[in-house]
This record gives structure tokens, sequence and C-alpha cells, in this order.
């Protein structure tokens, strides 16, 4: 392992990165980070005019675009779109990038976001976690345990409620206003998705709807303009209790409304 400090940001679909995360990346990349860019699925369906192939080929040069904007490493995706399912190939496969990648901070989705998709893609990247130094855990491809801590920051759901439209409240709130500009050139990168999520989901506007939900984030933190929200997840099998390095890199641009987690 070498000496620099890595950030993984793992989700479900192609601009999922972009919608709930990029920010708290960019601001990581800032603060000295190697960040790390992997969508689970390949985008198939996303879209209701184009064949598999010729969509899975357009999402990826649009996701590679978006995450060579703010120098990620990209890693390839695992599974088609609505096979995000938690079982041991992808979680095999994904556990080996996590090892690969090694990092100290894993930013992952929400346990309570809207679509199964989302769920499972971060449930495989806990679990990928935890597994980051089991001996016996078989990769593919096989690669060797890291003794490396890990703390996992939990992303908000889309439209910053759960299924049930219950309000989930963040326990860190990350300011983006610095870097809301360069969040949204992302996400333009991936153009496929302005018509289709028109059509399939009503996000009119789809940069606007992005920027709201940010809006929205920020007026719950009561301080910033624009605004990331987090939840540490338990600390147990990963770090130790007091290890928070998301606080140590972004302390100037975070806001704790509660009891520290």
């Amino acid at each position: 392992m070498t000496e620099s400090k890595r950030a993984f940001a793992v989700a479900a679909h192609p601009d999922d990165i972009e919608f709930q995360m990029a920010g708290t990346l960019i601001l990581l990349k800032q603060a000295g980070y190697e960040i790390h860019y992997l969508n689970v699925a390949n985008g198939s369906c996303g879209t209701a005019t184009l064949g598999r192939e010729e969509i899975i080929q357009i999402r990826r040069e649009e996701a590679v675009t978006a995450a060579t904007s703010i120098d990620a490493h990209y890693h390839e995706s695992l599974a088609d779109d609505i096979a995000i399912y938690y079982e041991p190939g992808i979680l095999a496969r994904l556990s080996a990038i996590m090892r690969e990648v090694a990092p100290e901070i894993l930013l992952l989705q929400s346990p309570q976001d809207y679509m199964e998709d989302h769920q499972n893609a971060m449930r495989l990247g806990a679990t990928a976690a935890f597994t980051m130094g089991m001996p016996n855990f078989q990769t593919q491809p096989a690669c060797d345990p890291v003794d490396q801590q890990v703390a996992i920051y939990h992303a908000q759901p889309h439209g910053n409620q759960n299924a049930l439209r219950q309000v989930i409240e963040p326990h860190i709130y990350v300011d983006i206003s610095s870097v809301i500009e360069q969040k949204t050139e992302m996400l333009a990168c991936h153009i496929s998705q302005k018509s289709w999520l028109d059509q399939s989901q009503g996000l009119n506007a789809y940069l606007d709807t992005m920027q709201d939900f940010a809006k929205d984030v920020g007026r719950m933190s009561n301080r910033f303009d624009y605004a990331e929200g987090w939840r540490k997840r338990l600390h147990f099998g990963y770090a130790s209790e007091t290890f928070n390095p998301l606080k140590e890199a972004l302390g100037p641009y975070l806001h704790h409304p509660t009891v520290d987690p």
C-alpha cells in the first residue's frame, strides 16, 4: 500500500454519484485525496429508444467523461440495471476492486433510497469493505487482503426522503457551494439521461433538479446555500470508534447539528 489517502464513491447507476456524492468527492480531491469512481450497473435500461449495447456504450462514455473531469480513477461496471443483486458473484468482483483501491473513505448510497438497485449497491459496497482484510474471503480475481481502516458515509436518498416519504436527516452536512458548478458540469456529462428521466420519472430540468436537492439539504443545515448530507455508518468491523477521516479532511466545510457520530 502507498501512503496516499484514497476516497471511493460507489453507487448504482451512471449519474447517481453526480446527484448525491460528487460535491464531497471534489472537495476530497482538493484536500489531497486520490479519488475513485464506480457505478455498479452499466446503465443498460436508461433509455426508451436505444438498444442495450448502444446505451451501455453511451452511458459508459458519459461516466468516463464525468470521472475524468475531476481526475477520478474510473472503475468498470459489474452488472446490468435492475440486476444489482446482493449475491456472491458481484460481491466477489467488487471486493477485489475494494482491495485494490483500499479506501479510508467510502461513500455509499442511502440504505433507505427509493429503489432496490440503490439499496443493493449500498449493501454490496458495505460488505466488500467489511471483507477487505479477510484472508479466507475469495475475491474475483484473487487479491490479497489489506489492512486498512475504512469509514463509510451514506449519502442522502433522492428527494431527502425514504420510499415511505419520511424525511431523512443527515448526521453531517458538507458545504458544496464552492463546487456546485463543477458538480453540475459533471452531471451534464450524462446527456442521454435528461430526456429519459423527464419521461420515466418526471424529473423536469435535470440539472435544476440536482441543484434543488442540494439547496434542500443546504436549507436543512441552516448554514449552507448548497450541501450534501451524510450519515456515518457504525464503525464495527471497519475501523476504530474514533476514526472519522471525513471530518479531518473537510473540517471547515462540515456542520454537525447533533452529537458527532
